[in-house]
């Protein structure tokens, strides 16, 4: 992996605490990242849950985050906590932003991803995963990924 990303609201294979949960405030995490690989122009972060009984539940997508930004701050929304160019795609309860771990039984993985592409991904808020993977392809020169894990009640 050629991005380092962390977060200081949980560690790499941990628990991620309830306030970043349905159980919860339902918050996103903060994250950073560091990549040093030459000709990255923006990131774009997804977050999976690929135990999800439906299969792969996507909780977040942010694209267009310019690489001056190593970081996101907790509690990051479509109009608050992100530079202005930053946009926020709809995730699999609907909805455009965040949504947190919610497993309805058992524990889950989830898989905050950070691409490093060459360019800007051309799409306005609100693009599914499937749009923003496709306008993706061809421009990923670097990628970097943290796994948390949560199960209702566990934390």
């Amino acid at each position: 992996m050629e991005i380092e990303i962390g977060s200081r609201s949980f560690s790499e294979g941990e628990m991620i605490p309830s306030k970043f949960t349905c159980d919860g405030a339902n918050i996103s995490p903060q994250l950073n990242w560091n990549c040093s690989v030459e000709g990255v122009k923006t990131f774009t972060i997804i977050v999976e849950d690929p135990d999800a009984s439906s299969g792969n539940f996507i909780h977040w997508i942010v694209y267009n985050i310019p690489s001056r930004v190593n970081s996101l701050m907790e509690n990051s929304t479509p109009s608050k906590n992100i530079p202005d160019e930053v946009l926020m795609g709809t995730n699999d309860f609907g909805r455009i932003g965040y949504g947190g771990p919610c497993p309805p039984s058992g524990t889950h993985r989830y898989y905050f991803r950070i691409y490093g592409l060459n360019t800007a991904v051309h799409l306005d808020s609100g693009a599914t995963r499937k749009e923003v993977l496709k306008k993706m392809e061809g421009h990923i020169i670097a990628r970097g990924e943290l796994m948390g894990k949560y199960g209702k009640g566990r934390i």
